[in-house]
């Protein structure tokens, strides 16, 4: 299958997914958000590959969802068909019977962070930046954010994120339990690729099995999740805060929210 914003490259055992709107830092438009849905489902029926490798092409793993595209009059993002996207791209990324492997360089923020959340293994460059930063623009984490932060540091400390959007180093991500390595700038891709080959060496169709008893019985947690998150969000579009955060991220200036 050909892609328009993402590549698939095959090696054997080992894919990589690759975010290939470096211009944009990745950001994820409906076409990224559907081709990462439809990637995910693809490698969900091949039975070779074992691991793959989630990066982004140029200075960042994903800036998050495509705040230009949410504003464009004259191609307007359809929220509703958006979400079914972000759902079945969230629910194939957790049931991928494959060992993942998120290696994020520069900024992995809003649906970039909750997309590399999902994956079993995270690395990240020294100078990344991570954030769950839904709340700047007045919407909730989507993705499965909730789901999957709440998977890795548990309720409290999911809320806290979720509700600051605070921007993190990847020393306090890692320090939370986030992410599981830190690499020298630069070296995100190769040490994921090094990681990989050391693990097709392993019995990895055991681990892939442990996988698949630790997730499975979530699989109506989540699904449950994806749901609330869809229609929380298509409600929070409506609302002025967001489209006061809109504005005031386009103005660059800080926004004024009132709570409607």
């Amino acid at each position: 299958m050909a892609y328009e914003t993402i590549r698939l490259e095959r090696d054997g055992r080992l894919a990589q997914v690759v975010l290939n709107r470096p211009n944009a830092m990745n950001a994820m438009n409906d076409t990224m958000m559907k081709e990462l849905a439809d990637v995910f489902e693809e490698l969900k029926e091949d039975r070779e590959v074992q691991l793959v490798i989630l990066r982004g092409e140029g200075r960042a793993f994903s800036a998050g969802g495509d705040i230009k595209q949410m504003t464009d009059p004259d191609s307007p993002m359809d929220i509703g068909k958006v979400m079914v996207d972000v759902s079945r791209l969230a629910e194939a990324l957790y049931t991928l019977p494959q060992v993942t492997i998120a290696a994020i360089s520069g900024a992995a923020a809003g649906l970039g962070f909750s997309m590399a959340l999902g994956c079993d293994v995270i690395i990240a460059e020294e100078s990344s930046k991570l954030a769950m930063n839904f709340i700047g623009i007045g919407l909730v984490p989507d993705g499965a954010g909730h789901f999957f932060l709440k998977e890795r540091i548990g309720v409290p400390k999911a809320k806290q994120l979720i509700w600051t959007g605070e921007v993190m180093p990847a020393e306090k991500a890692n320090a939370l339990g986030l992410i599981d390595e830190i690499v020298p700038d630069g070296e995100a891709a190769k040490h994921a690729e090094s990681m990989a080959k050391q693990l097709l060496q392993t019995p990895i169709g055991a681990m892939i099995a442990s996988k698949g008893i630790l997730h499975t019985p979530k699989l109506d947690e989540l699904r449950s999740v994806l749901q609330l998150e869809s229609d929380a969000q298509q409600a929070m579009r409506q609302t002025a805060d967001h489209r006061e955060g809109i504005t005031a991220f386009l103005e660059k200036r800080k926004p004024v929210f009132k709570g409607e």
